[in-house]
């Protein structure tokens, strides 16, 4: 009798622990909770802490509350210019209501399937308006204000709250950044061409000035030393008068030499009478012929 009230009173304890164990759960800070009835959700539990359901009937959902991302691949846009990028473009949100992401989105994956595509359709109808230039420079911004705009008027659909959109990276195509690269190679060429052009007429006229300006400077000095040269001429003869008028004989002597000393070099040869009046000096130092 011991061992059957023993049996039946381990099988209730065994039951109770299945019982509560089944009754019981526990929500982390990192986490919220929709308790399902039958598959219908009943309440949502978003206070951490040891909560309490019906055992076998009611089921647990847990979502995490935490910041989360979504990042679909990365698609080829045709932008208003007829280039095409590929832009890869990402989207942080957080589940705020869980009762309305589960009849909207039923699973994570079914949810990323759907609000990707809809990231994506926001994406390339604003990015598909501009122009390559315009997404590198400060318009990307307001294109990414639209695209966030568009994004969190849908995210009630799904319970999220959507805390920032981005553009992470947009690359051209193979193709097109070839085509790209040899226009601006091109440009870069032209625009090179043209400077030499310009630095060859800059040079050219700098060349002209110099020269017009050497030659005034020559000019100018050819002037002043003709005039320096002809008022030391003028000067110098009147020395030389002034001499001559002194001594006729002496200065005819200072001349004749300095005539030899033009006339005879090395190497010189000279055909002349010895009576010549050039050589009278050569006899007699006062110019007078020797006496035969």
């Amino acid at each position: 009798m011991n061992k059957i009230v023993l049996a039946v009173i381990g099988i209730v304890v065994v039951v109770l622990g299945i019982v509560g164990s089944a009754s019981l759960f526990t929500v982390h800070q990192t986490q919220q909770a929709l308790v399902l009835q039958l598959g219908n959700p009943i309440r949502v539990e978003s206070e951490p802490g040891l909560k309490l359901k019906l055992p076998f009937v009611q089921d647990v959902t847990f979502y995490d509350r935490r910041i989360l991302d979504l990042d679909p691949p990365a698609q080829e846009i045709i932008l208003n210019d007829q280039k095409r990028i590929n832009v890869d473009s990402f989207v942080r949100y957080k589940i705020i209501n869980p009762l309305e992401f589960l009849k909207t989105a039923q699973t994570d994956a079914n949810f990323r399937q759907i609000f990707g595509g809809r990231l994506n359709a926001a994406v390339r109808s604003e990015v598909g308006k501009v122009l390559l230039q315009d997404m590198l420079s400060n318009k990307r911004d307001d294109v990414m204000a639209l695209i966030t705009k568009q994004l969190i008027k849908q995210a009630s659909q799904f319970g999220i709250e959507v805390i920032d959109v981005r553009i992470g990276r947009t690359d051209l195509p193979e193709t097109t950044s070839q085509s790209v690269y040899n226009r601006m190679r091109s440009q870069r060429i032209a625009e090179a061409a043209k400077l030499r052009s310009q630095g060859a007429e800059l040079k050219a006229k700098i060349q002209a000035g110099a020269d017009r300006e050497r030659t005034v400077i020559l000019a100018d000095a050819q002037k002043d030393s003709q005039i320096q040269r002809g008022m030391g001429e003028g000067v110098k003869t009147e020395i030389l008068n002034s001499a001559f008028g002194q001594d006729e004989a002496f200065f005819e002597f200072y001349r004749s030499m300095e005539a030899y000393s033009e006339a005879f070099g090395e190497g010189t040869t000279m055909v002349l009478s010895p009576d010549s009046d050039f050589f009278k000096f050569f006899g007699d130092i006062n110019g007078r012929k020797s006496r035969k």
